[in-house]
């Protein structure tokens, strides 16, 4: 009896754990035939789930948006002057979003589950946000045309698409993006 008791327990228990790992799914509603940033949903690498443009934390986002795991280092090339606007403006943040075609629990839980175990940094972590959704749909949303490259949005806490580039770090890109906050800066009441 004991014995059927403890077996029941684990696998119940293990069931359970892995029931809570699995990563759920994203949801994309587009409200608008203009350019925007859609309301999605997704699971950050603490396993956390997110609901964007209500969860960004800053008044303007900046967001990384990557569709191949090859573009991490496009973004790699952009980090550390995202960590310098961040302090120059603290009404900035910056965001990762790897977005994947819609996939099954199994898949996005492996896909999450490595790239939490390759990010030890607890920052990146928080902000590193995986979209597994329509990417047609994102895309004709956003004003993305093709996924062949790193596209980086200036984005505000209702959606607004306020600046964007696409590719490798760049001086004059960051540049644009410094003058582009200080002016909307300028015009906040």
């Amino acid at each position: 009896m004991w014995i059927f008791l403890l077996t029941v327990v684990i696998v119940v228990g293990t069931g359970l754990m892995a029931w809570r790992l699995l990563v759920g799914r994203s949801q994309l509603v587009v409200t608008s035939d203009k350019l925007h940033f859609p309301t999605v949903s997704g699971f950050n690498l603490d396993r956390q789930e997110l609901e964007f443009p209500r969860d960004f934390a800053g008044e303007l986002n900046l967001i990384f948006i990557a569709f191949q795991q090859r573009q991490q280092l496009v973004i790699n090339t952009w980090l550390p002057y995202a960590q310098e606007v961040e302090g120059m403006f603290p009404s900035v943040v910056y965001y990762e979003f790897p977005t994947i075609e819609e996939l099954p629990a199994v898949s996005r839980t492996f896909i999450n589950e490595g790239m939490r175990a390759g990010i030890p940094d607890p920052k990146a972590r928080q902000r590193t946000i995986t979209l597994y959704i329509d990417l047609e749909k994102f895309m004709q949303a956003t004003g993305i045309p093709d996924k062949s490259e790193v596209h980086i949005l200036l984005v505000n806490r209702a959606g607004e698409i306020l600046w964007r580039t696409t590719g490798n770090f760049e001086q004059i890109k960051v540049d644009e993006l410094v003058k582009t906050i200080e002016k909307i800066r300028e015009n906040e009441p």
